[in-house]
């Protein structure tokens, strides 16, 4: 187990991001899995990955059982990263919603997320309550300025330099690209340090991720979950696009739905669970990567 400062371990997985999403403006993208919890954190740093993101949709089913429609406050998913960023050794990105509020309600989201851990959080620029961006239809966002004010606010409020902020627009369903291309530089102005212009899948999206990030000068942040020509993209391809930092949010909710749901209907139909355990971690797998281990290490340092 690891007996590093704590604090200084913030810093570095912080330092340690900013400067991978600093080098994905020339190079391979940032791929960072969605996870809900500290189970799935653990199981994509065991499988190498460098970062993770905490997906509001995901925290939202896991919590509270409920889709992603503003219901997740400050508190719950702030002490819900706090553990998951404790954890593993990986930065955490987390989704922020809106912020939580307005301009004083943003300080203490950076306040309660820069406590939490985490490496960076994203802000988007709906109007409370928010609803999932992937969900049908466009979605009601901020005016122009008040959008600003809300990321010049959370670029002032943070105490670490190294703590990311990410602006984040959905105004494209409503205002077209060029919206979210001129919030995007404004975010960029106001002092963000990446930009996430969501986008709904259609056959150009491509080409609008392009324009987006011809535009800026600092990292675009795509969902590689929005689908269409993005769900064939090759990892190593994604920053010849744009892309700066490649998020997968429903990978492992919708992978461990899948599966959940599997396994449930073969104990409900076949009455025993054999036909699934080819599909299973075994207990070794399961222990091995919550870290039993370095448990049982630790333990034996201090027989009594």
């Amino acid at each position: 187990m690891t007996t590093e400062n704590p604090v200084g371990r913030v810093t570095r997985l912080r330092q340690a991001l900013r400067a991978r999403l600093s080098a994905a403006r020339t190079g391979p993208a940032l791929v960072a899995p969605g996870v809900y919890d500290g189970y799935g954190a653990r199981m994509v740093a065991q499988l190498g990955f460098e970062a993770v993101y905490m997906t509001g949709n995901g925290v939202s089913a896991s919590l509270l059982g409920r889709p992603d429609v503003g219901l997740v406050d400050l508190s719950l998913i702030s002490a819900h990263a706090r553990r998951v960023a404790a954890c593993m050794d990986l930065p955490v990105i987390c989704d922020a919603d809106t912020g939580y509020g307005g301009v004083v309600a943003v300080r203490r989201t950076i306040e309660e997320f820069e406590a939490a851990g985490v490496a960076a959080i994203h802000i988007e620029d709906q109007i409370s309550p928010k609803r999932c961006a992937q969900l049908p239809g466009a979605r009601t966002v901020l005016p122009f300025r008040e959008a600003v004010a809300k990321i010049e606010a959370a670029v002032a409020a943070r105490n670490d330099p190294s703590f990311m902020v990410i602006a984040r627009t959905d105004s494209v369903g409503s205002g077209g690209l060029a919206e979210g291309i001129l919030r995007a530089q404004a975010f960029e102005k106001a002092g963000a340090d990446a930009v996430f212009v969501e986008l709904k899948a259609h056959d150009g999206i491509l080409a609008d991720i392009r324009q987006i990030a011809d535009a800026i000068s600092i990292p675009c942040t795509v969902n590689i979950d929005a689908g269409g020509p993005l769900a064939t993209l090759h990892s190593r391809d994604l920053h010849t696009h744009g892309i700066g930092l490649a998020i997968y949010p429903a990978l492992l909710r919708n992978a461990l739905g899948f599966a959940m749901r599997d396994a449930l209907d073969h104990l409900r139909t076949d009455g025993h669970t054999q036909g699934v355990r080819p599909r299973m971690l075994s207990s070794q797998e399961y222990n091995a990567c919550l870290g039993l281990p370095e448990v049982e290490a630790w333990e034996a340092r201090f027989p009594f």
